[in-house]
């Protein structure tokens, strides 16, 4: 199918060539003690790569190469970003789950790959749960709720009471089937009780430029896709689908509030690292991640672009991990979706 060798020298020299220089380079530290996990050898004790199961300039990339240039300062280790596009990052995550478990590989894993994925997907060649040890979620991204100006609702309950006078009416784009996004709706869909049709598209971008060109109705929209579009006037924002109003939008309230309690739908990612990692690698690894997400210009950054930032605990990402596989893959097959 393809030469592994040939594709990680390839990769990982492109990877490094676009790393800024400090995620490159090995300065010293001094903030934490060197870990003896095994051996007596110290941690790390060579290069780390982070695996990126999407191309260079996305959302995933942008977050896992702001992250390696602070972790290679406090580290004292160069982090190069190695991207691995495949479908839905299938080829990353194998990938990271055969990777040594010794805390030079880390793994920014997404909803797709560790939760979707398992609902929408026959077989896989991998776990998200057996398979790796959480380390800590980055950040999340709710959707907004968007429609083109010309639909005649103000609100989210406008909105579904519109769709259900006008049954099979209304049409919604997508990503793709089977994305984060399609799974949200489809739970909307079902919650609500309204029937409104799936138009997929190839991306984010498109899927909203068609609800601005009027095309379809409504989608889902990733903030840092929707905002330009909002601030403009193109599209309106009925709701967003986290638990609370967005710092980037707080005029938009969650969709919860319009008679669906407990409706909440995100894509989010996080990192990873192989299964047997042992602990005092985990815990280095959380520590510097987590302050490395809350370092000001990081921070900034992600709730300028509609991200709730992460940084919890590594149980509660496993947790949370488990809950979503449960949650999506029960509106899957209550809405029949399957991705040959």
């Amino acid at each position: 199918m393809f030469a592994a060798g040939a594709l990680l020298t390839m990769a990982v020299g492109a990877a490094a060539a676009a790393v800024p220089a400090a995620a490159t380079q090995s300065p010293s530290t001094g903030s934490e003690p060197a870990l003896s996990p095994s051996k007596g050898q110290s941690y790390p004790s060579r290069p780390i790569r982070a695996i990126v199961g999407f191309v260079p300039g996305g959302s995933t990339d942008l977050i896992a190469r702001q992250l390696a240039q602070k972790l290679s300062e406090s580290l004292g280790q160069p982090v190069i970003v190695d991207n691995r596009p495949s479908g839905a990052g299938v080829m990353a995550a194998v990938m990271a789950k055969d990777a040594p478990p010794d805390g030079h590989t880390l793994y920014f894993g997404t909803i797709s790959a560790l939760a979707t994925n398992v609902a929408v997907q026959a077989r896989l060649p991998y776990d998200p749960v057996r398979d790796y040890a959480p380390i800590t979620m980055t950040l999340s991204n709710p959707y907004f709720l968007v429609v083109n100006p010309a639909v005649p609702a103000g609100s989210v309950k406008e909105f579904i009471a519109l769709a259900r006078a006008r049954p099979g009416q209304l049409n919604y784009s997508t990503s793709g089937t089977g994305g984060g996004a399609h799974l949200g709706v489809e739970l909307l869909r079902s919650m609500a009780r309204i029937d409104i049709v799936h138009i997929p598209y190839k991306g984010a971008a498109q899927a909203t430029a068609e609800v601005v060109a009027g095309h379809v109705q409504m989608s889902f929209s990733q903030p840092s896709v929707a905002l330009p579009h909002a601030k403009a006037k193109r599209v309106k924002v009925l709701g967003v689908t986290g638990r609370k109003p967005l710092h980037s939008w707080p005029d938009a309230p969650p969709v919860a509030e319009a008679g669906l309690p407990g409706f909440e739908a995100s894509s989010w990612q996080g990192v990873l690292v192989p299964a047997k990692t042992p602990k005092p690698v985990i815990d280095r690894l959380h520590r510097e991640i987590v302050a490395a997400l809350h370092s000001p210009e990081i921070e900034r950054r992600l709730l300028a672009d509609g991200s709730e930032v992460g940084g919890g605990s590594p149980e509660a990402f496993g947790a949370y991990i488990r809950s979503e596989i449960a949650k999506w893959t029960r509106v899957v097959k209550e809405a029949g979706i399957r991705v040959e």
